[in-house]
C-alpha cells in the first residue's frame, strides 16, 4: 500500500484549509450554556464558501460538475472541517450524491447531481437506525404501489433534516422473502413526513424522521444492491476522519497550552507525566490515520482482501470511537479547570467528539461486526 496523496488530493485538502482558515468555533452559543439547539440551521454562508471551492462537488464526476475525486480526497476535507467545528453537512451530503452517481438511474442522477454540486440541494442521510442501535434498513419498511413506493416507518437522530431538501432513507423490502435494501430519495416537505426535533451533546439539531404511508416516484429509488452498504461504510469513514481533524486539533491545543503552563518554574510539557499522557494520545492519533486511510483506500479502489472492505472500516471506526474519546478526556485533564471554562472552546471539541464516538454506532458495535467477519473469513 502506498498512502501517499496524490496532487488532486493534496489540492483538494489545500483547498479546504483556505475555506475554513477563518472559521471560529465559538460562532454559536456553548451547548453548555444553551438550552435546546445552539443554532436553528447550518452555516449557509461557509456552505456557499465550500461550494465556490468545488468542494462539494469532489467525488462528482466531470459530466456533473465534479472534480471526479475519490474516499480519499473527502476523507482529507473532512479531517481539515473537524478541526474548525464546521457545521454544515458536508459529509452526508457528498456522501448521498456519490451513491446516487454509483448507483442510482441516469434520471435521478440528472435531475440532482449537478445541483448537489453547487450546493443548491442540500442531501442528507438517515442513517441512525430507530433507536441507533438497530440497523437502519430495518427502521423502515418500503412496498411498491403500481408506479410508486410506500414508505412507513421511524429513523432517529437524522443530521442536518431541517435544512436538507432531499433525505436519503434506507428500507427494507416488506412482504418479500428476499433480504434486500432500497435508498429511497425522500423531499423534506413530502406528505407524509413528519420531523420531531432532537439535539446532539454538540447542540446541533437532529429530527426523529417519521415516515406514514410516504408515496415516493419509482425514479426516486434506488434499488441497486449493495447501495446501502458502500453508503454506509463511506459515511462511517468520513466520520473517522472527522474524529481525527478534531482529535489532532485538541491535541495541539494541548501542546499549546501546556508550552506556556508553569508550576514551579517550568512549563508543565516538561513534566514527565504530562509528556507521557501526550505520547499516548499522539499514537491513538497515528493510529486513528492509519485506519482512516485504509479503510479510504478500500472504498476508494475497490481493492479485494482477506476479509470485505467492512472488515477495515470497522478496525478504523473502532480506532476512532476510542482514540478520539481518549484524546479529549486527556486534554481536559491536562487543562485542569481552564478545560471547562466555557469562554475557552475545548468543551466544544469534548461535546462534538462525544457526538463522533458514538455516531453510526461505538465502538463496541463495529467490534461484534469485526467479529462476524473474522468469523466468516477465517484468516488461516
Amino acid at each position: 500500500m502506498d498512502f501517499t496523496f496524490t496532487e488532486e488530493q493534496r489540492a483538494a485538502a489545500e483547498a479546504a484549509r483556505g475555506v475554513f482558515a477563518g472559521v471560529e468555533p465559538d460562532a454559536v452559543p456553548s451547548p453548555a450554556l444553551t438550552t435546546g439547539v445552539v443554532a436553528e440551521g447550518f452555516d449557509r454562508e461557509l456552505w456557499s464558501r465550500l461550494a465556490e471551492a468545488d468542494l462539494l462537488s469532489l467525488l462528482l464526476d466531470e459530466a456533473h460538475g465534479g472534480s471526479g475525486l475519490d474516499a480519499i480526497a473527502l476523507c482529507l476535507v473532512l479531517r481539515e472541517s473537524a478541526k474548525v467545528l464546521a457545521r454544515v453537512p458536508l459529509l452526508e451530503h457528498s456522501a448521498a450524491a456519490a451513491a446516487v452517481q454509483a448507483y442510482g438511474g441516469a434520471k435521478l442522477a440528472d435531475r440532482v447531481l449537478a445541483r448537489a454540486g453547487r450546493g443548491e440541494l442540500v442531501l442528507t442521510v438517515a442513517a441512525n437506525g430507530r433507536t441507533g442501535h438497530d440497523p437502519a434498513e430495518l427502521a423502515v419498511g418500503a412496498r411498491r404501489d403500481g408506479p410508486v413506493w410506500v414508505l412507513d416507518g421511524v429513523q432517529t437522530a437524522v443530521p442536518w433534516a431541517y435544512d436538507a431538501d432531499l433525505v436519503v432513507v434506507p428500507a427494507h423490502l416488506e412482504g418479500t422473502a428476499a433480504e434486500r435494501t432500497v435508498l429511497a430519495l425522500i423531499p423534506r416537505e413530502q406528505d407524509g413526513v413528519t420531523l420531531a426535533e432532537q439535539v446532539s451533546t454538540s447542540g446541533e439539531r437532529l429530527a426523529e424522521l417519521r415516515l406514514a404511508s410516504v408515496r415516493i416516484a419509482a425514479d426516486d429509488v434506488i434499488e441497486t444492491d449493495g447501495a446501502w452498504e458502500w453508503l454506509h461504510a463511506l459515511l462511517t469513514t468520513g466520520t473517522c476522519a472527522l474524529a481525527l481533524g478534531l482529535g489532532e486539533r485538541v491535541l495541539r491545543m494541548t501542546a499549546e497550552y501546556t508550552g506556556k503552563r508553569e508550576q514551579f518554574g517550568y512549563p508543565i510539557a516538561t513534566f514527565q507525566a504530562v509528556a507521557v499522557q501526550a505520547a499516548d494520545r499522539y499514537i491513538d492519533l497515528r493510529a486513528m490515520e492509519a485506519t482512516l486511510w485504509q479503510a479510504a483506500w478500500r472504498i476508494a479502489s475497490g481493492a479485494t482482501g482477506v476479509l470485505p472492505a467492512a472488515g477495515d472500516v470497522a478496525v478504523a471506526k473502532i480506532w476512532a470511537a476510542e482514540g478520539v474519546r481518549r484524546v479529549v478526556q486527556t486534554a481536559q485533564h491536562l487543562h485542569g479547570g481552564f478545560g471547562a471554562d466555557t469562554d475557552y472552546p475545548l468543551h466544544r471539541y469534548h461535546a462534538w467528539a462525544k457526538h463522533l464516538e458514538l455516531a453510526l454506532g461505538p465502538a463496541a458495535a463495529y467490534e461484534e461486526r469485526l467479529g462476524d467477519l473474522l468469523a466468516a473469513h477465517p484468516l488461516g
